[in-house]
């Protein structure tokens, strides 16, 4: 992350503190995208709590990475039947069961159907955490479409920065204009100017993939507004420290 090693004061967030996301759960420490995962990266302080969405073939939004039912020859998701599925992927009715909604919830929609599905689900199991809710597309024309949906969900344009030819700043302009709250990037793509103009929108910048204490300490100084780990007690370790050396 050579772009962001030069950033040595804090800058400010929109979010503060910053969203740590325990990536598929506490993925470095159980197997992911399970509840067990899940519950272990709240207990070990994430603020929130991140998966990849499909539907069932009878429309139940479910949490699994790839999609794909593993010893069936590579059956996806969608083939089966919500009680068809191996009973180590969860639902989302699950997930809230089990872990409540006090938490920062980032789902990436890969099945399109399901994000309205989703938003559903939890205006009518957990109302207090549509505004805590986060949708992530690789598609910002979907996310625009879907933004007149709800007005409390908050929508993630997660990309690379090669994949805006247009440039950030111009793309950050098109997503307050769509209501799309936050830019989601690797790491490796984000530079404390980058964070900044994305700020002047008014937009959240989010940055994924934050394994190791020397990518999460200059992240977090560039005023970035949630990160993603696999490694759930380091993110936090890094994030506490930093706290304390801000205040």
């Amino acid at each position: 992350m050579a772009s962001s090693t030069a950033v040595q004061q804090r800058l400010p967030t929109l979010n503060e503190p910053a969203i740590l996301f325990a990536h598929r759960g506490a993925r470095a420490h159980a197997p992911e995208n399970t509840l067990a995962a899940f519950e272990l990266g709240l207990r070990l302080g994430a603020t929130g709590l991140e998966s990849d969405v499909w539907l069932s073939a009878d429309g139940v939004p479910v949490l699994d990475h790839d999609g794909v039912v593993h010893g069936w020859r590579r059956r996806t998701i969608a083939d089966f039947a919500r009680h068809e599925l191996p009973p180590h992927i969860p639902d989302l009715e699950q997930l809230l069961e089990s872990c409540g909604s006090a938490y920062h919830l980032s789902l990436d929609v890969k099945s399109p159907a399901s994000a309205t599905v989703v938003i559903d689900m939890v205006r009518a199991l957990a109302p207090d955490m549509l505004s805590r809710l986060w949708l992530c597309h690789p598609d910002h024309t979907f996310l625009a479409a879907l933004r007149p949906y709800d007005d409390d969900v908050r929508l993630v344009d997660s990309t690379r920065r090669k994949r805006i030819p247009e440039g950030i700043e111009r793309r950050s302009a098109t997503l307050a204009g769509a209501g799309i709250d936050a830019l989601n990037m690797h790491h490796t793509d984000w530079t404390g100017g980058y964070v900044t103009m994305v700020h002047r929108f008014d937009r959240f910048a989010f940055g994924w993939d934050m394994q190791f204490e020397h990518v999460l300490t200059p992240a977090l100084r560039m005023g970035i507004d949630a990160v993603y780990s696999d490694h759930v007690d380091v993110m936090v370790d890094v994030a506490r420290r930093e706290s304390a050396v801000e205040g």
